[in-house]
């Protein structure tokens, strides 16, 4: 559906998000100590291409100038996050003696300074995946401590930057970091142990709401939100209705729900470990906070059948290849716009959401420079589709009051490394040269 800027309210949100470990580079630089994907990507085969994100987009040096080309693409909302190792090089504060990194708290206001000084809005995840090695070295999210740890890091910063910045996210896609860092082994640290999820997960759970409540007490008048990783869940065949239920409760209900005062999904049988064997008495009301926004982060459906490989779960997502699926991006993910309405209804049905953000989403394309124009048609469609179903679910009266594009820059993409390209703007890592992209000209024009 075509659409222009007013149809979105003035009120509306335009932004990118960017993550601190895939854009800053300077890993060693003014204090800052290594965190677990700096560990990680050293490992051989860890990340597919066998990079590292020392350099990276070199932000840590060029934001100014990559500031000002933010502006330049008329997107007034800058997502960025705090490198945790950068504030706290033993990963915990001062009240555990730990030490504050005075070098790593400049950066951070001159970064934020120059986000205001161009009329950009900054928003702060604290925790976007890059835990201090120091911290993993004591046991990581497994260990309870963990929430005492996350909450120095959150009462840091807050008080650092609070006065500043009014928009704080407290956590990035925990699912992802959780499942992947400690269950599957695909992202940082790499662990592979069933019997260190149910803890991560009740640890990350706690810290959600701790990081919540403590960004409240020190910044009054902030807007405190959290995002999560969401997908619609259909099932293959009929007969694979169970297995859609399950998946869709680990993807889409495990840490809102909680966070809503629902406890854990009892759709998956395996949570109940959690409150027989990690939890503390007072735990399960811990898990409760009232967000002021929901940022959700979609990219694709999830299709699934059944399956007995995959156990606690008993069920595999469908490869978009084998269903036929028209358009896949560089990541295997399917286009299916429709996805986006879906997910924002969803999450709307839930008594205590009163806001929802689309904090991330994008496409990853194979992208070339012809002539120094980057002609990214597929990514440029993307956004225009999966925008069109935002407004969509807006129209029809659901709270939905922003679009975070994932994402500004070409980055260091975790584990694939820096081959999939989401950005708006072009990056050569040779060169460090940018080139915006017709998709970031796209908006450019839209929100002229």
């Amino acid at each position: 559906m075509p659409f222009k800027r007013d149809d979105f309210g003035p009120d509306f949100i335009w932004g990118t998000a960017t993550a601190a470990y895939q854009i800053e580079g300077a890993v060693d630089r003014d204090g800052r100590t290594p965190c677990v994907w700096d560990t990680f990507s050293r490992q051989k085969g860890r990340i597919k291409t066998g990079e590292t994100a020392d350099v990276a987009c070199e932000f840590y040096d060029r934001y100014e100038s990559d500031l000002q080309l933010h502006q330049s693409l008329g997107l007034k909302a800058f997502r960025f996050s705090i490198a945790w190792s950068r504030i706290l090089p033993d990963g915990f504060g001062p009240t555990h003696g730990g030490c504050i990194n005075e070098s790593g708290i400049a950066f951070y206001d001159r970064l934020i300074d120059c986000c205001l000084k161009l009329g950009l809005t900054p928003w702060i995840t604290l925790y976007h995946w890059d835990l201090p090695q120091a911290l993993e070295n004591l046991g990581g999210w497994p260990n309870r401590k963990i929430v005492d740890w996350f909450a120095d890091y959150v009462d840091v910063c807050t008080k650092a930057f609070g006065h500043k910045v009014k928009h704080w996210i407290i956590l990035n896609e925990p699912l992802a970091f959780s499942v992947l860092g400690y269950f599957t082994g695909q992202h940082a640290p790499g662990r592979r142990s069933f019997r260190s999820l149910l803890p991560v997960i009740h640890h990350t759970a706690l810290a959600q709401a701790e990081g919540g409540r403590i960004v409240r007490r020190n910044v009054p008048d902030a807007q405190v939100g959290t995002t999560f990783s969401c997908s619609p869940v259909d099932p293959f065949t009929p007969r694979d209705k169970a297995a859609a239920i399950r998946v869709d409760a680990l993807m889409n209900r495990l840490f809102i729900e909680p966070a809503l005062g629902l406890g854990y999904p009892k759709e998956l049988p395996f949570l109940n470990g959690i409150a027989k064997k990690v939890a503390k008495p007072g735990d399960m009301e811990a898990l409760a906070f009232d967000f002021d926004f929901i940022g959700l982060q979609h990219y694709f459906r999830a299709v699934v059948e059944q399956s007995y490989f995959m156990p606690y779960l008993w069920a595999s997502q469908v490869s978009p290849l084998r269903r036929n699926v028209a358009t896949i991006t560089e990541m295997g993910w399917e286009v299916y716009p429709e996805s986006m309405y879906r997910i924002i209804q969803q999450f709307s049905q839930y008594d205590g959401i009163r806001k929802l953000l689309i904090t991330e989403s994008g496409a990853a394309f194979y992208d070339s420079v012809q002539q120094g124009v980057v002609n990214d048609v597929a990514r440029l469609t993307y956004h225009q589709n999966y925008l069109g179903q935002v407004l969509r679910a807006k129209q029809d009266g659901f709270p939905v009051d922003g679009y975070f594009a994932w994402t500004f820059l070409d980055n260091f993409e975790w584990a694939e490394g820096y081959r999939p390209r989401f950005g708006l703007v072009y990056v050569d890592f040779r060169t460090q040269q940018r080139i915006i992209k017709a998709s970031g000209k796209w908006f450019q024009q839209l929100l002229a």
